[in-house]
């Protein structure tokens, strides 16, 4: 098992965890008129003005704020998951981050004695038993903790979950690159065994359902740019998913869509429509494009922080912040809100693998 250190676990943006609890323009010239036209902006509208520069202060707060959005009676990527995978690289003191905490540790603990099983488990319940384990385990060891017993339940009940393939019965709905295909949830599981703490990932049960990771995944390559990304970035931290060559390469495809500007298009890590039939946009840079490969080739490339590419990446996330905090993304299927949100979350984990938000 490689060493996880520096690794969080990080989820795409729209899988919903529902829970039965009822080329650089000048940055001071963008910004100008900031002040005045934020008041009339929404948050994460593609119309909010830039920052004049980066504000991890600002990035806190929009962070917070959204924590919660659109949860009536549900977990989702897009929220909670999102910011207790991002809020602890800038501190983990709020308030709002131990309530988030709080309750997916409720969540996870109700989930461990559900009467579940991997033949009769629907798809929505099997992805919340993934989704929760990987989120705890990547949450303690972003804060420095040691495996949190609950955690530990978790990841067990995970297990029972699995299908013999290797895979998990994932929620399907059509809206990549969350809820398309079981693809997504295998390197989710993989990424969140191979982080946790104490160990973990060389416990009997660990091992054995890690031998069916692998085996899923080889006999299921990855078919589109994102799900290379999320394959790369769970071979950084369990050994055998990828060789050296196919590591190699996945990081040259990943840097070939960086965009002249520096920064990478979240449209062109799959061929994905939106809801109203228009392609997702491949040409333009966002938060979330930029903030995943940044985050991707330093933790699962490889990549020094130093490299030429990767500071390019760096200095777009450093002039492209809006005035709510946020790094806009139009997202690949409906609500840029929501996408925005996740590629905020990238975008300050990015920023942490180089050395950015200390």
């Amino acid at each position: 098992m490689r060493s996880s250190a520096g690794v969080v676990l990080f989820l795409a943006p729209w899988l919903l965890a529902g829970v039965a609890r009822g080329g650089e323009a000048d940055a001071a010239k963008r910004a100008a008129g900031t002040h005045s036209a934020a008041k009339a902006t929404k948050p994460g509208r593609d119309s909010e003005p830039f920052l004049p520069r980066l504000s991890l202060a600002k990035a806190a707060e929009y962070l917070d704020a959204g924590a919660h959005a659109h949860e009536k009676n549900c977990f989702a990527c897009h929220a909670t998951f999102a910011y207790l995978a991002a809020r602890p690289a800038i501190s983990p003191t709020s308030a709002t981050h131990r309530a988030a905490r709080q309750a997916l540790e409720a969540f996870a603990a109700e989930l461990a004695v559900a009467k579940l099983s991997a033949k009769e488990t629907p798809p929505l319940r099997a992805s919340q038993a993934v989704m929760a384990a990987a989120v705890l385990a990547g949450h303690d060891a972003a804060t420095g903790k040691t495996l949190h017993p609950l955690t530990r339940n978790a990841l067990e009940r995970m297990w029972d979950l699995q299908r013999e393939d290797g895979s998990w019965n994932w929620v399907k709905t059509n809206e990549p690159p969350s809820e398309s295909d079981d693809h997504f949830g295998v390197t989710t599981a993989a990424i969140g065994v191979g982080i946790a703490a104490d160990g973990y990932a060389d416990t009997p049960r660990a091992r054995k359902g890690l031998e069916r990771v692998r085996r899923y995944l080889r006999e299921h390559p990855p078919a589109t740019m994102h799900q290379r990304g999320m394959l790369l970035l769970a071979a950084g931290c369990v050994e055998g998913l990828l060789t050296d060559a196919e590591r190699k390469q996945t990081v040259a495809e990943l840097f070939a869509l960086q965009r002249p500007d520096g920064g990478w298009a979240m449209g062109g890590l799959g061929d994905w429509k939106r809801v109203d039939g228009t392609a997702a946009d491949r040409t333009r840079s966002d938060g979330y494009g930029t903030g995943f490969a940044v985050y991707v080739l330093r933790r699962g490339g490889r990549i020094a922080a130093q490299d030429p590419r990767i500071e390019q990446g760096v200095g777009w996330l450093q002039t492209h912040q809006r005035s709510s905090g946020c790094w806009f993304t139009r997202s690949p299927h409906k609500s840029d809100e929501r996408s925005t949100y996740v590629g905020t979350s990238y975008a300050i984990l990015a920023l942490d693998a180089c050395g950015r938000t200390k």
